[in-house]
């Protein structure tokens, strides 16, 4: 009987352990308290149907954070991500619509165009020596301005009826956009804590002249995670044109913040070098439970982006200071 007790206050210390040390937690804590709260407000919030829709709203801004994490984990920003997604998808229909070339090649131009502007943005940060915050803010009003003017500001519809599948098609019943982030999740787990480019990535978060000095090309790496950046918007886009089935030039208007307060949520630091691209999942399912929860409970469009800043607030204030 003592052996037993031993195992269990054993097992509760390695517990505790976790919950004091590891990024996850306070994310985690964080999604089970809102999910509770949000279950006692509303009866339909725990269904299953909610629940898959909740995962497949979350899909879009999921895809983002992916990217949105890298930048931060090397102490940067991307604040062009709403903007590349939206010129993405509005370049994919305006090359199936006007063009007349087929979907598929026109999906891969659109990864190609998030592809690009990544690499842009990383190569005025890396060997331009620009502030993150500045390269990318002008390229938010560059790619927002090309998307309107090839439009002409209007969206672009009649695309395949098959490119809705990866906006709202299933496997089952798990909607296709979840899978796909939760491979795209995947891919960077791996990416970050199984390769020497994570290791890397880290190092310049935490100190980027120690990383230099210690043989790492911080220039590369940092022209990479904004390419990551730029490739997961335009992954973003062609969900959402799936979803839409058209191509918005005003698509993803605040986008780059709601992608930002999901790696937040999920335990990333602000200023680089600590967090897990679990985390950011964690955050971003959470920012999508509290969108669902204040529309089943009714409340006012205006009310809930005060309360879901205030919460932004609290997070990054409750982590800090649990740090």
């Amino acid at each position: 009987m003592s052996h037993d007790a031993d195992i269990a206050t054993s097992r509760r210390g390695r517990a505790l352990e976790w919950l004091l040390h590891s990024p996850l937690a306070l994310p985690l804590v964080g999604l089970v308290v809102v999910c509770v709260l949000m279950g006692f407000a509303s009866d339909n919030f725990f269904t299953l149907a909610n629940i898959l829709n909740v995962l497949r709203q979350v899909s879009v801004v999921g895809i983002l954070a992916v990217g949105m994490t890298f930048v931060i984990l090397t102490g940067g920003i991307d604040l062009s991500v709403g903007a590349v997604m939206a010129l993405a998808g509005t370049v994919a229909a305006g090359l199936m619509v006007n063009m007349g070339l087929p979907a598929g090649l026109s999906l891969a131009a659109a990864l190609m165009v998030g592809l690009g502007l990544g690499l842009v943005n990383g190569a005025l940060v890396a060997w331009g020596r620009m502030p993150a915050i500045i390269v990318t803010l002008a390229m938010m009003g560059i790619a927002r301005g090309l998307g309107l003017i090839y439009s002409g500001g209007y969206p672009i519809s009649g695309l395949p009826s098959w490119v809705a599948w990866f906006g709202i098609g299933r496997i089952g019943v798990v909607p296709v956009p979840v899978i796909i982030m939760l491979v795209v999740y995947a891919l960077a787990w791996v990416l970050l804590q199984r390769t020497p480019f994570g290791r890397h990535v880290y190092a310049i978060g935490g100190n980027e002249i120690a990383a230099r000095l210690s043989g790492v090309r911080t220039g590369r790496v940092k022209l990479a995670v904004f390419a990551i950046s730029g490739l997961t918007a335009s992954l973003a886009a062609i969900v959402l044109t799936g979803r839409l089935m058209s191509g918005q030039p005003n698509a993803g208007v605040g986008f780059e913040l709601d992608a930002i307060a999901a790696v937040v949520l999920g335990g990333t630091a602000i200023a680089g070098g600590r967090g897990l691209i679990l985390g950011t999942l964690i955050g971003a399912v959470l920012l999508g439970v509290l969108n669902n929860g204040l529309n089943l409970m009714g409340i006012n469009p205006y009310m809930q982006d005060v309360i879901k800043g205030l919460i932004i607030l609290l997070a990054i204030y409750i982590g800090r200071e649990w740090r």
